[in-house]
């Protein structure tokens, strides 16, 4: 593990030196604050840090406040090295941000001790983030497909259809359902079925941008959201998707399988200021228009029109 060394006399700095790398310890050593604030508010800065108190310009506890308020970064344990040791000086470099001292001079062994205990509390600390982490995925993406789930992506295109209003940009949404999906199910079983629909996720996720948005909208509907997507260029685009996951057979356990999408498209440079369900009914109506053409096919709703409404009652499965 990386350790940052601030000691401003050679003799002291080379000791603890030698005594770190012995304990197993990747040492960077620097002789004043200056230089160890620089390391430490660095993008890869090391998690463990043992400061001198009084060092030229910058002592240590004034390290400690700016480390203290770096924003965003994961956490260093710090350890202040001082001759102090009245309890008033204890507490100034406890509330300064250093998370244990030790009095010159020190016991090497004591040391590693507390720096044994500071690695206790980074592991401690990785594993809760690792935790939350977890918690705020499971929160956001859909369990089969690990894209995100309903809730989040009405949410980013209700936060979308926003920004291009705002900015005069324009947004394509793209409502997709696989066709005859339920025959996937019945004939081939549920675990065939969850293949389709994480194949199918992978393959409309490796054809967007890396800012743009795809979600599972329920069952083995998906709604794409093409972000400042140049609107002459939806319908290509859109066909593109609808081809990356029809014109391949998905490999599943049980063997190949041809599956197809249909989908209804809507661009909304087309139609002015429009709420996120107003955008998903007529996307939706476009939709079972490309299930009422045949599936397999796009169609995309025109604001020149009424909304795009199927000429029969077709079931979208």
């Amino acid at each position: 593990m990386r350790i940052l060394v601030a000691e401003d006399d050679a003799v002291s700095r080379l000791l603890l030196e030698k005594t770190l790398e012995r304990a197993g310890y990747e040492v960077i050593a620097v002789e004043n604050g200056a230089c160890a604030r620089e390391v430490l508010c660095g993008s890869d800065a090391p998690r463990l840090a043992l400061l001198d108190w009084v060092m030229p310009g910058l002592d240590g506890p004034a390290v400690c406040r700016a480390v203290r308020g770096r924003a965003e970064q994961s956490y260093v344990y710090i350890v202040l090295l001082t001759s102090k040791e009245s309890k008033e000086d204890v507490v100034a470099g406890l509330e300064s941000g250093a998370d244990d001292y030790l009095t010159k001079p020190f016991n090497p062994e004591e040391l590693k001790a507390r720096l044994r205990t500071g690695r206790r509390i980074l592991d401690l600390e990785d594993k809760l983030v690792e935790a939350r982490d977890a918690m705020h995925f499971r929160a956001t993406h859909d369990s089969l497909t690990a894209i995100w789930n309903r809730g989040v992506i009405l949410d980013l295109l209700g936060r979308e259809l926003a920004r291009s209003y705002r900015e005069g940009g324009c947004t394509a949404v793209l409502l997709a359902d696989l066709d005859h999906f339920k025959a996937v199910n019945d004939t081939y079983g549920h675990v065939t079925g969850d293949e389709v629909l994480r194949e199918t996720a992978r393959r409309l996720v490796g054809s967007v941008r890396s800012y743009d948005f795809v979600g599972r909208y329920g069952g083995e509907e998906f709604l794409v959201v093409l972000n400042n997507c140049d609107a002459g260029r939806a319908l290509s685009r859109a066909e593109e998707l609808r081809r990356a996951v029809s014109e391949k057979p998905f490999r599943t356990q049980s063997g190949d399988l041809r599956v197809t999408m249909s989908a209804g498209l809507l661009v909304s440079k087309d139609w002015g200021l429009l709420g996120v369900e107003q955008i998903l009914n007529y996307a939706d109506s476009a939709l079972y228009a490309a299930k009422a053409a045949g599936r397999n096919c796009l169609r995309k709703a025109s604001a020149d029109s009424a909304p795009v409404v199927p000429a029969v009652v077709v079931d979208k499965a």
